[in-house]
Order: structure tokens, then sequence, then C-alpha cells
């Protein structure tokens, strides 16, 4: 039993099935661990890891802006279908797919048949994966300091028989495959070469095994070990062309900075992962009997608040571990089969915003900085969908990218993603957060964001009748008005993320300052339909499609700060009753926690419990606590796991640069809790607590001096904050 929130999960069996297995990651490597002290295996991922699907010219943009002046008139003219023909004319073609790239097998001997007690774990704050069973114990990392795949294995007289193995579900037949195994005087170096078909491209694993006592011999593919009392071995992955030297990257691995010993491997790589976990925690005061259970058990009691105390860890835990070298793609860092669901991709017009969306307040600047990386790296690419596209200066976001490519090619009739033109905002905001976190503006997201008004000074040429500027084309990810076609004029997110950016470039750029706000000026505003609800599409005469998995058209509720209760009442209000109205079509995970951010933004904690009664109650968890998109485990995806943190957080603690809102959201199901180490958009650190019987209180530790306005459920005021002095408030639940 514990009194305390649980750090990590645990499980009496090893995964049957790869979705299953524990996961660790440092943001380049992942690994999938199985826990079988039969046949163990650890499948080995990287984030560079996309098979090829087309020449290169198939991912270039589409060139079209030579007739974008002729579909704005048709658009503005009324004619609702005019821009399924804005095309080149190809067919829909998907990024190139994220796959795995082998596993380690480590099989031993039939023998000892005698009952073992056996327990698989992760520890979330040291990011290892152990299995034991009886004096077998197997322990694997991924270190954040080396950039290497750390697994210790260990019992008396080890036996095993140890490969790396390329066959994993959905590896295509053509696959050029090489083995490689040397004797060293330490064990032996295993490599895998792997070439893409009809290309030369490929990549490599290097595995360097070091053996502690007993014998070691070449079995091709692999080695056999025998009567060994530990078996550690390092692994690491390269994508490239042409060939790699194995030799060299075994040196290398033999030459870390803390040798080939486990432990030390590990407290450097605890020196980044433990101190980056730790800085935020959640207690929800859970039954401890509850918090003892293994995770699958406890994922059959949705209503508990150790289930939400311990995904809330995992979902950190992942999150963090599938960042570095980019943020999370839709399964995170991992996958153990060949035929990723979407490619494995990162999709930007929803889901990689969901799962980062509580890096700022969650203090984990490490994600941010992955998300950024992917942004600044991409942004010449999105400079090339504004030429060819739109005919602009500037930057264009593409809605779906395989973390090379920047480019849009990935579009068709039925969603035509080539005319987003938010893009560029949704995926900067996240950086302003973090800046507007850490108190200190990064000069390439200054740049960045110039670059994506320069799009809209270009782009805004059109009016309406009443001499508005006009989005157009428009698009609504991926929705389409009830009487029109997808490709339309004004909708509400195209309207509040130009609105957005241009105003934030404009404080960023005081020389420019007063074009932008005036071009921001002329947008039209929000409409209400007659539904009195937000509508999707503020151009008069488009219906709305409730029934609908994305709520693009709430962005400026979240997470803008365009709507809400406090400063646009009657906007948020009708906010609302477009969040009452919309459907769950198809029960995506994304749309779920999507619809709980947005109602917590509006203070209707109701229906956050609501809809996280819907991801809880639906078996979207698998026993790993990675998520699947859809019901009942159905297709491993990341976007619940990776965003329920931030629903947590948002119904707890929200900031702005001038305000601070303390349980805007609070359920009944979460009666009381202490909620440690949020960070505000205004610099400042928030613990706060809350008991049943309606007492709070909150200690805000500012970095820097402010004057913000602190909104409770007991009312409003005014907080004077200065650096470095502590400020404790006290006040009601309700």
């Amino acid at each position: 039993m514990t009194d305390a929130p649980v750090h990590g999960t645990w499980e009496p069996e090893p995964a049957a099935r790869w979705e299953d297995a524990f996961l660790t990651g440092n943001g380049h490597h992942g690994a999938l661990v199985f826990g079988d002290p039969k046949t163990d295996r650890v499948v080995v991922t990287h984030h560079t890891l996309v098979r090829p699907n087309g020449d290169d010219e198939h991912r270039r943009p589409p060139r079209l802006a030579a007739g974008l002046r002729a579909l704005q008139d048709r658009l503005l003219a009324g004619d609702t279908t005019a821009a399924e023909g804005f095309t080149d004319g190809r067919p829909l073609q998907w990024v190139r797919p994220f796959h795995p790239a082998f596993q380690l097998r480590l099989t031993r001997p039939s023998g000892d048949a005698a009952p073992h007690p056996y327990r698989r774990c992760v520890d979330f704050a040291t990011g290892e994966a152990t299995a034991v069973h009886g004096a077998w114990t197997s322990r694997v990392f991924v270190s954040r300091a080396d950039d290497v795949i750390v697994q210790r294995v260990t019992a008396p007289g080890l036996t095993l028989d140890l490969a790396l193995d390329h066959r994993l579900p959905g590896a295509p037949a053509a696959l050029g495959v090489g083995h490689g195994a040397v004797l060293t005087p330490e064990g032996a170096l295993l490599g895998l070469r792997v070439r893409y078909p009809g290309a030369d491209l490929g990549y490599t694993g290097v595995t360097l095994v070091a053996v502690t006592g007993g014998t070691t011999r070449l079995v091709p593919p692999g080695v056999h070990v025998e009567g060994a009392t530990e078996v550690l071995l390092l692994t690491r992955v390269r994508r490239h062309t042409g060939e790699l030297d194995v030799t060299a990257e075994g040196r290398a691995l033999g030459g870390l900075p803390a040798g080939t010993s486990y432990d030390g491997l590990l407290d450097r790589h605890l020196a980044l992962h433990r101190t980056a976990y730790r800085r935020v925690t959640l207690d929800l005061a859970a039954d401890p009997a509850e918090r003892a259970l293994p995770g699958s058990a406890l994922l059959a009691r949705p209503r508990s608040a150790a289930l939400l105390e311990r995904l809330f860890a995992a979902g950190r835990y992942h999150l963090l571990s599938a960042s570095g070298l980019f943020p999370p793609r839709l399964t995170g860092l991992w996958t153990g089969d060949w035929n990723t669901a979407w490619s494995g991709a990162f999709t930007t017009n929803a889901n990689l915003n969901l799962q980062t969306a509580s890096a700022a307040a969650a203090a984990l600047p490490e994600v941010t900085e992955a998300l950024a990386a992917l942004v600044h790296r991409q942004l010449p690419d999105w400079r090339d969908n504004a030429r060819a596209i739109f005919g602009t200066r500037g930057i264009v976001a593409p809605s779906h990218t395989d973390g090379e490519c920047g480019h849009t090619y990935h579009f068709s009739r039925e969603y035509p993603l080539h005319l987003w033109t938010a893009g560029a905002d949704w995926l900067l905001k996240p950086l302003v957060d973090h800046d507007e976190t850490r108190g200190e503006s990064d000069p390439r997201t200054a740049a960045a964001l110039a670059e994506t008004a320069l799009f809209y000074e270009d782009f805004l040429t059109r009016t309406d009748e009443h001499g508005r500027l006009a989005v157009v084309p428009s698009y609504s990810p991926e929705n389409r008005p009830a009487n029109a076609s997808w490709g339309t004029v004004d909708a509400a997110m195209d309207l509040s993320a130009a609105r957005h950016a241009l105003l934030t470039a404009a404080d960023h750029h005081p020389g420019h300052a007063d074009r932008w706000r005036a071009l921001a000026d002329r947008l039209p505003p929000h409409r209400i339909n007659a539904d009195g609800a937000l509508a999707e599409w503020a151009w008069p005469g488009l219906d709305d499609t409730y029934d609908h998995r994305h709520l693009s058209h709430l962005y400026g509720v979240w997470p803008l700060d365009e709507i809400n209760p406090y400063d646009t009442p009657a906007l948020a209000a009708a906010a609302h009753r477009a969040l009452q109205l919309r459907g769950a079509e198809n029960d995506s995970a994304h749309g779920h926690l999507h619809h709980a951010l947005v109602a917590a933004r509006l203070r209707d904690g109701t229906r956050v419990a609501h809809a996280l009664a819907r991801v809880l109650d639906g078996d979207y968890f698998h026993a790993s606590l990675m998520s699947a998109h859809y019901p009942r485990r159905d297709v491993y995806n990341a976007d619940a796991a990776h965003a329920l943190p931030a629903v947590l957080i948002e119904m707890l603690v929200q900031s702005t640069p001038g305000r601070l809102v303390l349980l805007p959201a609070l359920p009944d199901t979460c009666p009381r809790g202490e909620l440690r180490g949020v960070r505000t958009r205004f610099g400042a650190e928030v613990d706060l607590t809350w008991t049943a019987g309606g007492d709070a209180k909150a200690v805000v530790r500012p970095s820097r001096s402010h004057r913000v306005e602190l909104r409770t459920p007991s009312g409003a005021e005014w907080l004077d904050l200065v650096a470095g002095e502590d400020r404790v408030i006290g006040f009601t639940t309700r």
C-alpha cells in the first residue's frame, strides 16, 4: 500500500501484444519492452525512421497560385463547390510512413519449470522498464544524456541466444537485410543493415554486447551466451544512405563517458530525465489499495481517482520520453508494426497541438523545444507552400508531415488540406506560450511570427460587401458546411488564426505593428448562428455540421485567449452553445479531449468530467497506459495519453500573461487534491490544494514582478506579485 501517488505502473504478466509493451525513450530512440523471461523482446524505434513511398517531385506543393484569383471570384460569388477543382490533379499521397527498426530478441532455453513470481514495471521517474522472474531480471532505459538504449540482464548461470531481428509485422518482403556479428574481448558486436526496396536509403542497428562470466560464441545471425552472470546491451540506430561503419559505431558505444557501466549510464540519464519528470505532480487523494493495483486492473475502474493520478503521471512520462529530436508523432515515438495508421505522421491540424498542450503549464520545456525544432527545421518548406499555392510571401504549414519534409502534398477532394492557412499560427502558439512562461522571447519564434504576418499581408486582399477582409479560400479541418463543399469562406479558425497571428507579430515587431494591427482590425467578427452557437463559418449562409470530431471553430477559446467568459461573455456563451451541440462523430479520442479542454476554458466542470468519462469508459488505454484512437483499444495512438494531463491542469489552473484562474472547472469527481509545480504564462510557479470541505489554497511563487487578475470561485481581485516573494491565496471551491 502507498499513501502517495504512484509514479509508475506494473503488470503481473509479460506483454503478449506490442501495444501492451512498456515504453521508454529519449525523444530520439524509443523502446517497447515485453519483459518475457523466456523470449525477451525489445522493439527499437527511432524518430527518423520513415520509409520512401514516392519520388521527391510528388512531395512538392501544388503550383496553384496562378488560379487563386479565379477561385476567389467564384467562392465570393456563391459557387459553393468551386474549390473542389483547385488542384493539380494528383491522387492522394500519404507522407512517408513511420516504422520500427527491429527487435532485440533474447531467447533462453526451456528448462526450469518451477513456478516463480513475476512482475514487470516501468518507473516514470527513471524511465526504466524492469521485469523480474525468480532470479532473472531485465532492466531497460533509453539514455537522455548519451542517446543509447541500455539493457542489462542478470541471472545465475545465464544462458541465452541474442540476435537483432527485423521481422516485425508488416515488414516489406523486399527489404535488403544484412547481418553482422563479431566477437570482442568484452563479448560481441552485432550489426543489422536494412535497405528500403529500390533505394540507397536505409538504416543500421548496432548493439554492443558486454558479457560478465561464462562464454560467448557466434551463432549466426547473432551470438550464444552461456553461463554468464550479466549481459549488458548498448544499442543505437542510424538512418543513412550508403554504408555505415559498424566497427566505428561499436567503438563509439564502448567509449561512452560512463564506459559500459549500467549504473553509470543511468546516473547520467537521471540528471536530465528525473529532473524533468518531477517538476509537476498531481495527488487526488486516491485510495491506497487502488494505487497498488496493476495498470490493467486500474483501467477496469474508470471512476477511480487512482486511475486519473496514474494516467496523469504516465501522460507526462510518455510525452517527455517521446520528445527530443521531434515532438511526439501520432504514435508518440513507438510502434511495433510497419503498417502504422495514418503513416504514424505528425498531424498538425489537431493532434500534435493536443498532445503537446500541457508542455508550458506542466513544466516540460523539452517538449516545446522539440516542437520548435520541427517548426524551424521546416520553415523553408513552409515558404515554398505559401509561394506555390497562394503566390505570397511568408509561411503556410502543412496538415501532415513525416518530420523531414514540410511541404503540403497530402490532400484530396474530401480533405483539401492544402487550403488550410491557419497552421502556422496554430503551431507557433505553443512557442509563444513557452516564451511567456519563461519571460524571454526566442528570436526564431519572433521571426516566424513576422513571416506569418507577411503571408496574411499578401493573402488578405479580398473583401465582403461591407468592406471587411475575407479569408478565401478557407477550410475548417476536417469538416464542411452542411450546405456547401469543403473549401469555403471565413472559417472561424482561419479568422481567429489570422487575427492572432497579426496581433502577436505586431507585439514582437513594433516597426510593423500599426500596419499589422490595422489589417487585423479589418477582419470580420465571429458569427452567431440561428441556434445561438458560434458558427464554424462566419460567412453568411453557410450552415453548421455539428456531428464532427474536430472543434477547430473554437480555436478562439482554446488555445487562444480571444474568447473567454471574462472579457467576451457573449461570445463565450455562443461558444459554449456550440460545444453543447457538437457531436462526437466516430469517437476519436482527440475529439473528446479537445472537447474537455474547451469546456475547461468555459468553466464547465460537468462537461469536462463527461468528456473524460467518454474516454475512461471507452477502453481507450492499453496495459502500457499508451492510448488508442478509437474505443476498445482500436488503433494505437498517443492523443489521449498525451493530452489527458493538459485537461487535468486546465480544469484546475489556467493562466494568461495577465490573469490567473484557479479551479475554473473542478468536476465533482475530484473533490480533493493537490497539484504542485504548475507554471504560468506570467512567470510564476503555482502549488494548489483543495479539500472536500470546500477550502482551497494556492501558493504562487513569482520569478518576476507583475500585476495579474486573480479569478477563483470566490470572485475576482488583483494580485501584485513581487519576484522572489511567495504569495499565499485562500479561497473556496464553490
